[in-house]
C-alpha cells in the first residue's frame, strides 16, 4: 500500500476525526453524569436513620433508604430520569398530567414528578409502602400541586382489578432500573402493556448489566417502539422514550448534543442494544453507586 497516497490519507483522517468524535462524547458523557452526581448530598452528621438529600425541581429532597432490601436504595437511574424531567420540563410539561412510577422504591422519582405538577401514583410492593409512603409525604406535603399516591402493585398481580383499564389513563408511565435480576420479567412486561394506553408515554431510565436482563429490551420492543433519548456509557445507562407500536412521533431531546442536532447523528436503539448487551457485568453489581 502507498501510505501517501490520497487515498491514505483520507483514510488517516477519517480515523482521527473518528476518535477525536469519540473522545468528544465520552468528555460530554462524564461531564453530564458529574452534574447528575452533583445534586446528591448526605448529612453532614451521622443520624439514626440513615438519609441521602437531593437537589431536584428547586427543592431539597431527603431520602430515607434500607440497605437490606434493593427497592429502598437510591440507584443511579432514578438520578439520571430526575434530572431529565428537570432539564426537560418544557418539552416534557409535568403539569396536571397523570403519572404512574412502577418499581417507585424509596420514591425519587414520583416526588420529582409530583414537584413538577403531574399527578402522582406512586407503586410498588407491600412490603416497600411504608418507606416510600414516608418519602413521599415528608418530601412533597404542601409543596405540590397535586399530593402524590401511594399504591400496591405486584407485577402482573389483580392489574384490572387494582388499574380497570377502563378507567385508568396514565399520559406517562415512569421507570427507573426495573430491569435487573429478578425472576418477574414476564410480570413487568404485562404491567407495561396493561397500563399503557396508545396515548401514554413510557420513560424508562434501563441499567444493562447481564445479558439475560439486557434480552428484555428485544422483548419489551414486540409490544412497543422506542426511542434512545440518552445514553451515558460510563455508567451503563440509556434513557428510552417508549409508545405503542406505530403510535410514537420521533422528537428531539432538548440535552441532545450540538454536534448531533447539527450533523444529523442519530443512536438508534438497535445499536444501543447491541452495544450494551456486550456487557458483562458480575450479578455483584447490586451495590450502592
Amino acid at each position: 500500500m502507498d501510505f501517501t497516497s490520497p487515498q491514505h490519507s483520507h483514510l488517516q483522517n477519517e480515523r482521527i476525526r473518528e476518535l477525536e468524535r469519540q473522545e468528544g462524547e465520552k468528555e460530554e458523557d462524564e461531564q453530564i453524569v458529574a452534574e447528575i452526581m452533583r445534586r446528591r448530598f448526605f448529612p453532614p452528621l451521622i443520624t439514626h436513620k440513615a438519609w441521602e438529600g437531593f437537589h431536584f425541581a428547586g427543592h431539597e429532597i431527603r431520602i430515607t433508604e434500607a440497605t437490606d432490601c434493593y427497592g429502598a436504595v437510591v440507584w443511579p437511574s432514578a438520578l439520571v430520569l430526575c434530572y431529565f424531567l428537570e432539564t426537560n420540563s418544557k418539552q416534557y410539561n409535568l403539569v396536571d398530567k397523570n403519572v404512574i412510577e412502577i418499581g417507585a422504591g424509596t420514591g425519587l422519582v414520583s416526588i420529582v414528578a409530583s414537584l413538577l405538577g403531574a399527578l402522582v401514583t406512586a407503586t410498588d410492593l407491600p412490603e416497600l409502602l411504608g418507606n416510600l409512603q414516608h418519602n413521599v409525604l415528608q418530601n412533597t406535603k404542601l409543596k405540590c400541586k397535586h399530593q402524590p399516591r401511594v399504591k400496591e402493585l405486584s407485577w402482573g398481580i389483580d392489574l384490572e382489578k387494582n388499574f380497570p383499564r377502563s378507567s385508568c389513563h396514565f399520559d406517562y408511565i415512569m421507570a427507573a432500573d426495573v430491569v435487573y435480576h429478578h425472576p418477574f420479567l414476564d410480570e413487568l412486561l404485562l404491567t407495561f402493556d396493561h397500563l399503557c394506553k396508545n396515548d401514554t408515554v413510557i420513560l424508562w431510565a434501563m441499567k444493562f448489566r447481564l445479558d439475560k436482563e439486557n434480552q428484555f429490551v428485544g422483548r419489551f420492543q414486540t409490544l412497543f417502539d422506542l426511542e434512545v433519548i440518552s445514553n451515558f456509557p460510563s455508567l451503563n445507562i440509556i434513557l428510552y422514550k417508549a409508545m405503542r407500536k406505530g403510535k410514537m412521533k420521533p422528537d428531539l431531546p432538548n440535552w441532545q448534543s450540538e454536534r448531533e442536532i447539527q450533523g444529523g447523528d442519530s443512536f438508534s436503539c438497535s445499536a444501543a442494544c447491541f452495544l450494551f448487551n456486550n456487557f458483562h457485568v458480575s450479578s455483584c453489581e447490586h451495590l450502592h453507586e
